[in-house]
């Protein structure tokens, strides 16, 4: 057997081997990612929605991009909705999750809780990648608090100070992502409304 063809053989069992071993740590690493995934997603469910006890399994989500488009928000999708519901069983509220695709550094996904009358309870960034000292501060707790517990039909933000509970106030140096996280809210209040919400 010449070299060539030893090495073919080598390199076919190398990859062969490294492949089952890939395998083997991904299939005992799959379960723990998609508890550890689930743990967060309820983590931020109960950030935006304290007062709901538990929360059912996702709303199929119908006709979003339609609604969104007549409204004309663009560059937005709703990614799930869950029931908020008490300890009596009862359905509260929901919580919304939503991915705009205007954020200054990508995508910007944003959890939020409706609750039946529907007031803003809170909201949650999941996902972020923006300008560190600027975008970034949408994580921030002054920013998020703005739209709590404000029911409105839809928020717009200014850079001259909020006056209104419709208003919010931009991240100096960052209005495209304050617009992106706006219109990100925004979006769900609106599929609130489809859910069942009668809004405000």
């Amino acid at each position: 057997m010449n070299s060539a063809v030893k090495n073919i053989i080598c390199l076919t069992l190398i990859t062969l081997i490294a492949g089952l071993g890939l395998g083997y740590v991904h299939d005992v690493t799959l379960e723990p990612i998609a508890r550890m995934e689930a743990d967060t997603r309820l983590k931020a469910y109960k950030n935006v929605f304290p007062e709901a006890d538990s929360f059912s399994d996702p709303v199929q989500i119908t006709d979003a991009g339609a609604l969104l488009a007549g409204a004309g928000i663009e560059g937005v999708d709703i990614d799930s909705a869950v029931k908020a519901v008490d300890a009596s069983g009862s359905v509260i509220g929901y919580v919304i999750s939503v991915t705009t695709h205007e954020g200054y550094g990508g995508d910007i996904s944003v959890s939020m809780g409706i609750d039946s009358a529907g007031t803003v309870k809170g909201i949650e960034i999941l996902k972020i990648s923006e300008t560190a000292g600027l975008g970034m501060k949408a994580k921030e707790d002054g920013f998020r608090s703005q739209f709590a517990n404000k029911a409105v039909k839809q928020f717009a933000y200014t850079k001259t100070g909020a006056k209104s509970d419709f208003e919010i106030d931009a991240i100096s140096g960052a209005t495209i992502t304050t617009k992106a996280v706006t219109n990100a809210v925004n979006a769900g209040i609106l599929y609130f409304s489809v859910l069942g919400g009668d809004g405000q």
